[in-house]
């Protein structure tokens, strides 16, 4: 298990990483790029590619689900009360790289 304080430290440990609104919600940005939302207090949706996205899908249905924003795979969300802290922090670590390397999705 995961809290989202916990989940917070980690985006803000990252190299550049702020927390900002995100209509309404809070988000974690890298170089003005989100790389992290907060839908609610037990979900994390983190911007890991289509790739990553399917593949952690697939590998950990239990505490994790494609994001669809419309027609397009937007996210990896996390379930924080089923996830472990190493796996939250190198999914949030593997959405920052994405971002920081400048990938729009």
């Amino acid at each position: 298990m995961v809290t989202l304080d916990s989940a917070r430290a980690m985006a803000l440990e990252l190299v550049d990483a702020v927390e900002s609104p995100h209509h309404g919600l809070p988000s974690f940005r890298v170089q003005g790029r989100i790389f992290a939302t907060v839908p609610d207090e037990t979900h994390l949706n983190v911007m890991i590619g289509e790739a990553g996205i399917r593949a952690m899908a697939a590998a950990r249905p239990a505490d994790c689900t494609e994001r669809w924003w419309g027609k397009r795979l937007a996210a990896l969300t996390i379930d924080l009360e089923l996830a472990d802290p190493q796996f939250v922090r190198e999914m949030l670590e593997e959405a920052w790289l994405h971002k920081r390397a400048g990938r729009r999705w």
